[in-house]
């Protein structure tokens, strides 16, 4: 990808909207290295099976530690690395089709653990990597590789998902505003929780949404994306579920619960109530 990091080669089309997906996690981790005074390596980020694997590497300087998973396991692998490792700061990469799939049961259980990571979902509309098939996100009716006579199913609005399985975190962004979505992702990270970003991130190849995003206004056609108001207050939900009923795809923090405790401070006033048991108690316990 450059002379400094020539190892690090990414395999995206032209115009993928992941490359600026990369470049808002560059900036994050930046800001997040700047405010932390920590190194690096202090960072883990884990990818399942997708185009949006390839971010396990960033482009130039020192590496994250980068750790691929199986499809749709993203979730469960990184709730490993943070119980073993809970001062680490643990960002989760994957694709529509690998989180909201196979990976969509996963969603609900951590949400209900407060899992603190922070979960960035590259959503196409399509599953890229294996030549366009359809995922949970293509609409109701399209024609693609593995539908070739219309998607049978409906799509889901993953925004509306999160917010009834009850993230703490959910922001939404847009792959070709880098700088406002390294806020978002910053954001997330310093969120003491369960965050997701949820970022459209169109594929040139099978899925080229960005008129329909972007707008046209020679062609007439709207912009589905708009900007979340000032006013808005992320920490009310009922407010967080009337704006997503206002159709198009909001750009900003939608919604926060910044009250409820992590899983890994429940974990630590577990063991506070449990207190250390001595050699003696422990093979005691064995005992008949």
């Amino acid at each position: 990808m450059s002379k400094k990091n020539a190892e690090y080669d990414f395999k995206w089309c032209p115009g993928c909207g992941d490359f600026g997906v990369r470049r808002a996690l560059e900036f994050a981790m930046v800001d997040w290295l700047e405010e932390t005074g920590l190194p690096m390596e202090n960072n883990v980020v884990i990818a399942g099976i997708g185009c949006s694997g390839n971010l396990v590497h960033l482009l130039e300087g020192p590496q994250p530690y980068g750790f691929h998973g199986i499809h749709g396991r993203s979730l469960p692998i990184a709730m490993g690395v943070k119980m073993a490792r809970p001062e680490l700061n643990v960002v989760v990469i994957a694709g529509d089709g690998d989180f909201l799939s196979i990976g969509a049961e996963h969603i609900g259980p951590q949400a209900s653990r407060n899992l603190n990571v922070c979960a960035i979902i590259m959503d196409n509309g399509v599953y890229g990597l294996t030549k366009g098939q359809s995922s949970p996100t293509t609409a109701l009716g399209v024609i693609t590789s593995s539908t070739p006579f219309g998607k049978l199913e409906a799509e889901i609005n993953p925004l509306e998902l999160y917010l009834t399985l009850g993230v703490s975190f959910i922001a939404s962004g847009f792959s070709s505003q880098p700088r406002p979505l390294a806020k978002l992702i910053t954001q997330g990270m310093e969120h003491r929780g369960f965050s997701i970003v949820h970022v459209q991130s169109p594929c040139t190849a099978y899925n080229d949404t960005y008129e329909t995003l972007k707008g046209n206004a020679k062609k007439g056609i709207q912009p589905a994306l708009w900007s979340i108001p000032d006013e808005h207050d992320p920490g009310d939900r009922a407010a967080a579920h009337e704006l997503l009923q206002q159709g198009g795809i909001p750009l900003g923090v939608i919604y926060q619960d910044s009250d409820r405790l992590s899983l890994d401070q429940q974990v630590e006033k577990t063991w506070a109530k449990a207190g250390a048991k001595s050699v003696q108690e422990l093979m005691g316990a064995f005992e008949f």
